[in-house]
């Protein structure tokens, strides 16, 4: 069972390998994802068990703490944004689609907790780091007071961080428009 899920970002890809290197032989923890952030940025996400990420998360915060940029600590996260984040999706959308975008990262991932804890409603899916300028972005779906109540929370995490770039609501979503819902570049169908 993974209780807590954090991130660090460096600046540097030097730095961001080594630091990759320390923290899996700190303790034994998920890697989610180690990969160029633009611009010129090392983001790691990973997962555990909350003494084990932590642990791996102060090993980085103490040996590279010049080269750490940005980072997330979340214990106690919510298992639909663990599972969102490894790749699971749920094509299926019920009443209404909620579309929360950040300008970081990790801001994002911590409006995805609270919007999946503040709300009756099911993680579509999660983009982050490769491909998106630094920004990340996740769909909520359910019932139309649901996802607004969610988004609500979403935006309550993300205004006062400065790290809103957009939310939209979108009522009974059209089933020609479901198919397209993260499609990676270059969109193509099926």
């Amino acid at each position: 069972m993974n209780d807590a899920l954090a991130l660090i970002e460096l600046d540097s890809v030097a730095s961001g390998l080594a630091a990759l290197d320390a923290m899996v032989k700190q303790a034994p923890i998920e890697v989610l994802e180690a990969n160029l952030v633009e611009p010129g940025k090392f983001l790691i996400l990973y997962t555990g068990g909350v003494a084990e990420v932590e642990e791996s998360h102060q090993r980085v915060m103490d040996v590279f703490q010049e080269s750490v940029g940005s980072s997330m600590l979340l214990p106690m996260v919510h298992s639909g944004l663990v599972d969102g984040l490894r790749g699971t999706e749920q094509r299926k959308v019920d009443d209404a689609l909620g579309v929360v975008e950040g300008t970081d990262v990790a801001a994002t991932l911590l409006s995805a907790d609270g919007a999946l804890k503040g709300a009756d409603v099911d993680l579509v899916g999660i983009r982050v780091a490769v491909g998106l300028g630094g920004r990340g972005y996740f769909l909520v779906s359910g019932a139309q007071h649901d996802v607004q109540a969610s988004i609500d929370v979403a935006a309550s995490v993300l205004e006062p961080l400065g790290r809103l770039h957009r939310i939209e609501l979108i009522a009974r979503p059209h089933d020609e428009m479901v198919v397209w819902l993260l499609r990676p570049a270059p969109f193509r169908v099926g």
